[in-house]
């Protein structure tokens, strides 16, 4: 399949290009059904030669061109329309009738405040769209996006979170007049995912009550079936949580699929180099050190521990507490003896055979460096943040 992404330097156009370019070299085999020969990427700065060619011999066509911000209103036609009706000229000129897709808004249904000549342009290019699947019996699929998101999107161009995430990455100011605005919004790995299935004939179908969509698989229009829909007020409070997180080791709850889990993928995108590493907190005394690494709100949290050659760490048990040891590196013996009996539990562990000990409550452990010359190295869960009013902790040896 030879395939032409138009707008291929924007923020879809890089995203959608980048996830093609894995599939057509191998690196995604997630669809073993679709094979990728070629990927005609065309923007401004491509030639009209480039266009022809490519529209001579797509297989399927993105068209992801258009204009956002121009220096005047009438820009918005010429860039939605105007090119919109030279590349379907350019098809028509060779007979291909191969499958387009067009990336419209939502603006286009001219609703209240989008009642604009943004969203007249973007109506104006759907209706040719749909002229021309008319005319020409072609498959045509129009998107009406709402808001977008996620890495490579501009700041302070069209995306409010964008704008957001690179502000408080970078220790620059927001404005939020109104926090409870509520936004509709498409994550970019979503929206990547439903082009693929279009790729495949597997689009998701739509209507559109207002400026909502409605799933309908014989509907006019087509739609990412994913979204989310948060207020400003969410967005803002989120990042802030996330800003701190290298100061508090805190990793907030970011289930699976969840709107949190992208955002957050987003907002790193956006670090400078200074702040892609932070230091930790190591605490040093002369048997090693011990250096807490992240934190969770409801599951705990991981640590490393370093015992240098022959030293013995731990002599302590806890009631509700409980811990995963995991040796990583060097040679030790963790051992536990149930409190009130003499029955001792003998572990010997190494990073040459990675296994997982639990450090179960009610017993007494401990952790031996077994080595005279190297240190161990041990990363250690506990099932709950350490608590300094409420430690859990209470020393006893072991034997």
């Amino acid at each position: 399949m030879k395939i032409l992404v138009t707008g291929a330097d924007g923020f879809v156009g890089r995203n959608l290009v980048e996830a093609l370019k894995c599939i057509k070299d191998g690196k995604d085999r997630t669809r073993p059904n679709l094979i990728i020969d070629e990927i005609y990427c065309y923007d401004v700065d491509s030639t009209d030669a480039e266009l022809d060619f490519a529209c001579k011999s797509a297989d399927f066509v993105f068209n992801l061109a258009g204009v956002n911000r121009p220096q005047s209103n009438d820009e918005f036609m010429k860039g939605n329309f105007g090119f919109a009706e030279t590349l379907l000229n350019r098809l028509k000129a060779y007979d291909n009738k191969c499958p387009i897709m067009l990336s419209s808004s939502v603006q286009a249904t001219l609703i209240g405040r989008y009642d604009g000549e943004y969203g007249r342009s973007k109506k104006a290019g759907e209706d040719l769209f749909f002229d021309y699947a008319d005319q020409t019996g072609a498959k045509v699929l129009v998107y009406r996006f709402p808001n977008l998101f996620g890495k490579w999107c501009r700041p302070n161009y069209n995306s409010a979170v964008a704008t957001f995430c690179h502000n408080i990455a970078n220790d620059l100011p927001i404005t939020v007049n109104d926090r409870n605005i509520s936004l509709e919004l498409v994550y970019i790995d979503d929206l990547v995912y439903e082009m693929l299935d279009c790729l495949e004939g597997n689009e998701h179908g739509c209507e559109f009550d207002g400026v909502s969509a409605v799933p309908s698989a014989q509907g006019k229009f087509c739609m990412v079936p994913v979204s989310h829909k948060v207020t400003l007020g969410q967005i803002v409070d989120l990042l802030d949580e996330f800003k701190k997180q290298p100061l508090t080791l805190i990793i907030p709850e970011i289930p699976n699929g969840s709107f949190e889990k992208k955002l957050y993928s987003t907002y790193l995108s956006y670090l400078p180099k200074e702040k892609v590493s932070f230091p930790l907190k190591m605490n040093v005394d002369e048997r090693g050190s011990f250096t807490e690494l992240i934190k969770t709100l409801n599951c705990g949290q991981i640590s490393v521990n370093i015992s240098k050659p022959s030293i013995t760490k731990g002599q302590h048990w806890h009631n509700t507490k409980w811990e995963f040891f995991i040796v990583v590196s060097g040679k030790g013996l963790i051992q536990q003896r149930k409190v009130g009996t003499d029955e001792v539990l003998n572990f010997e562990v190494s990073g040459e055979k990675i296994e997982a000990v639990h450090m179960l409550p009610g017993y007494t452990h401990n952790i031996i460096n077994l080595s005279d010359t190297d240190d161990l190295v041990t990363v250690m869960w506990a099932n709950e943040q350490f608590d300094s009013k409420r430690p859990d902790t209470f020393f006893e040896v072991v034997e």
